[in-house]
C-alpha cells in the first residue's frame, strides 16, 4: 500500500527484509504486504495486488525452482554406465551362445539373471536407508531433514550463504555500552533517567522501552512520580516525560535521538558539542544505534547526560561456528536486508572481512522469468570476491545463489524470513534456522530447532560419514558388476571345457560337455539376494568423515572399482583354470594333495568364489587408501559379511537343490581351498 498524506508511521518489516527496527513510512513510502504498523495510523491506498506484490514476488521465485536433485543425477549417471556395459557384455555373451546351438530359452534365462545381477538395482534402496538411518541422527543433533537427498548434498556444501538477522545474530537488541557527560554517573544513572522517561509501570510499547525497562530496576523508579508523559513521535524522534523527584524537584526528562537531543541541550552543548558529535559518527560507521538521555531541571536549561548505545548482537557461538565451517572447507557470506554499516560491523566482529557491497551493484531481476545463465559468468567473480550483501531484497539473495551454483559452488542457504524463502528454495541446500516463518520452512530441506549455526556444523560432519558410506557402497556394487560381468564374458568366450588343456569327456559328466563354462542360474540368484539383502548393513558402517567437501568424482570411482572387480576376476579365473584342470595328471590339486573335482563341485566351486569375492570386495572398496584391515568395520557391517560368507559356505557344503542343478558338494579341504 502507498501511505498517503498525514503524520508518519513506524512499520515492522523484519520478517520480511531483516531490518532489526521498525522502519518510519511518510506520504508516498509504499508498505509491503505482511508487514506490521507498530506505531500510528494513517491512511494507504493499495499500489500492487497479487504477483506484483513482494509476497507474490517471493512466490514466483519459489515456484520457479524446479529441478532434479543433484544425487539423483548421480545415480542416474551410474546407473546408465553399468546398464550400459553391461548390455552391451551380455548381448555378445547371449549371440555367442545361440551361435554355438545353445538352447534360446536357456541362453536367454542366463543372459537375464546375469543382466539383473549385473544391474544395481538395490542402489536406490541401499542408498536411502543409509541416508534415513543418517536423518535420524541428524535429528538427534536438532536438524530435521526435510528432504533426503540433502544430506548427500550437505556433504558437498563449499558455500554457505547466511542472512544476519536472527541466524548469525539474537535478532534482539541488547545494551551494549554507554556516555556520559556527567562526572561520577555511570550506566545505571544513565539508564535509570531513560527509563523514567517511559511508562515503566505499563508494558512497554516499543523495542527501545522494552530494551530500557528490561535492563533496568524498577524498584527505584517508584520513587519518582510522573506528572506528565508525551510518548515517541516519529517526527520530533524523541519521547518525554515530566517528573517530581524524591526531594520535590520537578525536572524534564527525554530519550531520543542523538542529534535531535543535542541540539536542544542549551545547559552543555558548546562544552560536549564536538566530542559527542565524532563519538556518534563512529558508532555509526559501525552500525551501532545510540539513545541519547538529557535533563532539564525547572528552571534550568537542558543538559545532555549521556546516551546509551544497542546493537541486534551476533549469538554467542555463532564466530566460533564460522571458524569451525571454514575449517571444514566451507566458506561463509553474509546477504541481509539490513543497512550496509550494520552488516560490516557484524562481520568485523565474527572475522568474516568487512567488505560489503549494497543491492545496488546487482540487477534487478523479472521474478516471472527465468534467470539467465550468464548470471554466473556476468556476476559471479564480483560476488566470489566479496564478504557479503547488504540492503538486498528476496530477488537479490535468489540472484546470488544462482550465481554462485552457475559457478560450480555447492551453495546452502540460511534464513528464517520470508524474505529468504526464495534462496531458501534455490540453494543446494536451504536451511531454516529456529523460529523460521512457515514460509522459509516450507522451502527448506533441513529445519534447525536449536539456536544459531552450531547445529549445522555438526550435520555437516555427520553427511559427511553418510556420504563416505554411499560412495564405498557405490564402489562396491560398480566392483561386483564388473566381477560378474568380466568373469563370465571371459569365461563364456575363452573357456572351452571340452578342449584342451582341460580335455573333459561326455564319460566324465554322464552328459554332453558344455561348449564353455557357464554357472547355472540358481547359484547366480542366490549371491544377488544374499549378497544384496546384508549390503544394507554399510549403512552402520565406521567410517571417517572427510575434513573437505565431498563431491563425487565417478571417473575415479569407476577406476576404483575397475581395479578391484578385475583382481577378483583373474582370481576367479585362475581358481576355475584349477578346478578344471583338476582331473588331468600333474594339476595343482593333484600336487598339493587335493584330488580331482567333478564338473558339479567346480560349479560349486565357483559359485563360493564369487560369492565369497562380490562380498569381502566391499572391505577394500570401504578403504581409499591401504590395506582393508586399516580401518575397523562397523559392528553391523561385520555381522552382516560373517552371516552371508557363512551362509555361502555351508550352502556349498551342503548343496540342497540337488542334481537337477548340476551342482555338487565340496569337500572340506576343498571349501577350505576357496578360501585361501
Amino acid at each position: 500500500c502507498r501511505v498517503c498524506a498525514g503524520p508518519p508511521i513506524d512499520i515492522d518489516q523484519a520478517a520480511l527484509t531483516g531490518e532489526s527496527l521498525p522502519v518510519t513510512f511518510s506520504e508516498g513510502d509504499v508498505a509491503k504486504m505482511g508487514s506490521t504498523v507498530v506505531r500510528g495510523e494513517i491512511d494507504a491506498i493499495v499500489a500492487a495486488t497479487g504477483g506484483n506484490t513482494f509476497f507474490g514476488k517471493t512466490a514466483s521465485m519459489i515456484q520457479s525452482v524446479d529441478e532434479v536433485g543433484h544425487f539423483q543425477k548421480i545415480l542416474i549417471r551410474i546407473t546408465t554406465f553399468l546398464l550400459g556395459v553391461s548390455l552391451f557384455l551380455v548381448s555378445i555373451c547371449l549371440i555367442y551362445m545361440l551361435a554355438n546351438s545353445e538352447p534360446f530359452l536357456d541362453a536367454l534365462a542366463f543372459a537375464v539373471v546375469l543382466l539383473v545381477a549385473s544391474i544395481p538395482i538395490a542402489m536406490q534402496v541401499v542408498c536411502t536407508t543409509t541416508m534415513a538411518l543418517g536423518s535420524r541422527k541428524l535429528a538427534e543433533q536438532k536438524a530435521i531433514v526435510a528432504r533426503l537427498s540433502a544430506i548427500e548434498e550437505l556433504a558437498g556444501m563449499n558455500m554457505l550463504c547466511s542472512d544476519k538477522t536472527g541466524t548469525l545474530t539474537l535478532n534482539k537488541m541488547v545494551l551494549q555500552d554507554y556516555f556520559t557527560y556527567v562526572p561520577g554517573f555511570t550506566k545505571e544513572h544513565i539508564l535509570r533517567f531513560a527509563a523514567l522517561a517511559a511508562k515503566w509501570k505499563e508494558p512497554a510499547k516499543d523495542a527501545l522501552d522494552t530494551l530500557v525497562l528490561n535492563a533496568v530496576d524498577k524498584t527505584p523508579l517508584d520513587a519518582y512520580e510522573q506528572l506528565e508523559y508525551i510518548p515517541f513521535d516519529p517526527v520530533k524522534k524523541r519521547t518525554e516525560a515530566t517528573l517530581r523527584d524524591p526531594q520535590g524537584r520537578i525536572f524534564t526528562v527525554t530519550k531520543g535521538a542523538p542529534n535531535v537531543l543535542l541540539a536542544l541541550c542549551e545547559g552543555n552543548r558548546a562544552q560536549i558539542e564536538d566530542e559527542f558529535n565524532r563519538t556518534i559518527e563512529e558508532l555509526a560507521e559501525r552500525g551501532i544505534r545510540a539513545l541519547a538521555v538529557s535533563v532539564a531541571y525547572q528552571g534550568e536549561p537542558m543538559k545532555m547526560y549521556g546516551f546509551l548505545t544497542f546493537l541486534d548482537p551476533p549469538r554467542p557461538d555463532t564466530k566460533v561456528t564460522i571458524e569451525r565451517a571454514i575449517e571444514h572447507g566451507c566458506d561463509v557470506k553474509m546477504i541481509t536486508g539490513d543497512h550496509a554499516a550494520i552488516a560490516k560491523e557484524t562481520c568485523r566482529v565474527l572475522g568474516m572481512g568487512t567488505n560489503i557491497l549494497k543491492a545496488d551493484v546487482l540487477p534487478m531481476v523479472d521474478t516471472k522469468e527465468q534467470l539467465p545463465k550468464t548470471i554466473g559468468d556476468d556476476y559471479g567473480e564480483m560476488i566470489e570476491n566479496v564478504n557479503g550483501f547488504a540492503q538486498v531484497f528476496p530477488e537479490h539473495k535468489f540472484l546470488i545463489v544462482e550465481a554462485l551454483r552457475q559457478r560450480g559452488w555447492s551453495c546452502g542457504m540460511t534464513g528464517d524470513g520470508v524474505n529468504d524463502a526464495p534462496a531458501l528454495k534455490r540453494a543446494d541446500i536451504g536451511i531454516a534456522v529456529q523460529g523460521a516463518t512457515d514460509a522459509a520452512r516450507a522451502a527448506s530441506d533441513i529445519i534447525l530447532t536449536a539456536p544459531g549455526l552450531s547445529v549445522i556444523v555438526d550435520a555437516i560432519v555427520i553427511s559427511r560419514s553418510i556420504f563416505q558410506r554411499m560412495k564405498n557402497y557405490v564402489v562396491y556394487r560398480v566392483a561386483c558388476t564388473i566381477q560378474l560381468l568380466a568373469f563370465f564374458f571371459l569365461t563364456i568366450l575363452s573357456v572351452h571345457p571340452k578342449e584342451a588343456p582341460y580335455n573333459w569327456t561326455e564319460e566324465q559328466l554322464g552328459e554332453p560337455v558344455p561348449n564353455y563354462f557357464v554357472l547355472p542360474v540358481i547359484s547366480l540368484v542366490i549371491i544377488t539376494i544374499l549378497n544384496d539383502g546384508t549390503i544394507i548393513s554399510i549403512a552402520y558402517d565406521y567410517v571417517e568423515p572427510s575434513p573437505i567437501p565431498e563431491r563425487w568424482n565417478l571417473p575415479i570411482v569407476f577406476s576404483v572399482a575397475t581395479w578391484l572387480g578385475l583382481v577378483a576376476v583373474m582370481s576367479s579365473v585362475m581358481l576355475l583354470h584349477m578346478g578344471l584342470n583338476s582331473h588331468n595328471k600333474g594339476s595343482t590339486f593333484e600336487e598339493w594333495g587335493m584330488g580331482e573335482m567333478t564338473y558339479g563341485q567346480v560349479y560349486t566351486m565357483m559359485y563360493l568364489k564369487v560369492s565369497l569375492s562380490d562380498f569381502l570386495t566391499v572391505f577394500s572398496a570401504r578403504v581409499a587408501n591401504g590395506f582393508a584391515t586399516d580401518r575397523k568395520p562397523g559392528t553391523a557391517l561385520l555381522s552382516a559379511a560373517v552371516f552371508a560368507t557363512i551362509i555361502s559356505t555351508i550352502l556349498s557344503l551342503n548343496w540342497p537343490f540337488g542334481p537337477a542343478t548340476k551342482m555338487e558338494s565340496l569337500t572340506t579341504g576343498q571349501a577350505v581351498f576357496t578360501w585361501a
